[in-house]
């Protein structure tokens, strides 16, 4: 059974002023559907306003879509609200621990929250407080916590209650690299030693390909394309292969292009500074084939290099820019 399922679902928000009568409407999130399997990590990745977190607040019961269905661990999110929420943990994007209690006292008051009893209460804590190493600062005011150390908490209280489902906006938001990483790998330990399923948010390109078994690139409220990171680098990308070659003269630079042009693998290629740029499927399937005919046409290649797609390179196929620019 899929742990979410999302059919056509649409969000619309009116949005008025204070001059204008009538009010403009934003279609924040436009007959999405896509499903998550049990025990996976799956992402939703795209920039800010892309719809990302509308979708999980529909999801865990904090909005109510103007249209379309959802389900979360088999409850529909609108007629059984209540049972999705006893099946769901969330970490929320904007910080939400009262740093006036020690780390302790908010997984607590949390686990209560969800009914656990006392003895498997003070258990969970414990293992969660393991999970993510914040067992020396337990008793530490949360005031105190550096920004990591609360992030790690917040994702320890988001699965105290051990909910089928965890919900994660934009976990790692405003960290270091080295506090990210650190969250990647408890990440990975929830979803790997206690098979939570777990869906996030994201517009961090190496957080989705380090975490996911799959990926939904979401763009001004659609996702344009889902699928597991590698195969969507090698359906909308090429590899791009550099060959340095030394020119001796004129002639070889027509030799080298009339090469090129014979193989059917080379989607493209350009000439930059004494080096081809070459656009290839599955270039390390072709490097030998290349090195080879260049020998045979009396062209010395000096090195090769070969750079492998990302999924940056990927969203800029599909939406024309980069993250950084929207």
């Amino acid at each position: 059974m899929a742990a979410v399922e999302v059919n056509d679902l649409t969000k619309r928000y009116s949005l008025r002023s204070f001059l204008a009568r009538k009010g403009t409407e934003v279609l924040a999130v436009d007959h999405i559907s896509f499903s998550v399997e049990e025990g996976e990590i799956f992402a939703l990745l795209g920039p800010n306003g892309a719809g990302k977190t509308t979708t999980l607040k529909i999801l865990a019961t904090l909005l109510k879509p103007t249209s379309g269905t959802a389900k979360v661990a088999g409850y529909d999110v609108l007629a059984e609200r209540d049972a999705v929420r006893k099946s769901i943990g969330i970490v929320f994007q904007e910080p939400a621990l009262d740093t006036r209690l020690t780390g302790r006292e908010n997984l607590d008051f949390h686990a209560r929250m969800y009914g656990l009893p006392r003895s498997e209460r003070k258990r969970s804590i414990e293992e969660v407080l393991s999970l993510v190493e914040l067992e020396e600062y337990a008793d530490v005011l949360v005031s105190k916590y550096s920004g990591g150390m609360r992030r790690r908490l917040e994702i320890a209280r988001g699965f105290v209650h051990r909910p089928k489902v965890l919900f994660l906006d934009e976990p790692t938001l405003g960290l270091d690299a080295h506090s990210r990483r650190r969250i990647w790998s408890y990440i990975k330990k929830l979803n790997e030693e206690e098979h939570t399923t777990i869906m996030l948010t994201t517009h961090y390109m190496e957080e989705a390909d380090f975490l996911c078994s799959r990926v939904g690139i979401m763009h001004n409220g659609r996702i344009v394309a889902i699928d597991e990171p590698e195969k969507l680098k090698s359906s909308f990308t090429e590899d791009i292969l550099t060959l340095e070659i030394a020119w001796n003269d004129r002639s070889e630079e027509e030799k080298a292009i009339e090469m090129l042009k014979k193989f059917e693998f080379v989607r493209d290629f350009m000439q930059k500074e004494g080096y081809i740029l070459l656009k290839v499927h599955h270039a390390e399937m072709h490097i030998a084939e290349i090195l080879e005919t260049a020998s045979k046409v009396g062209l010395e290649v000096k090195s090769v290099s070969l750079r492998k797609p990302s999924l940056e390179d990927v969203f800029i196929q599909l939406t024309g820019k980069t993250l950084e620019e929207w």
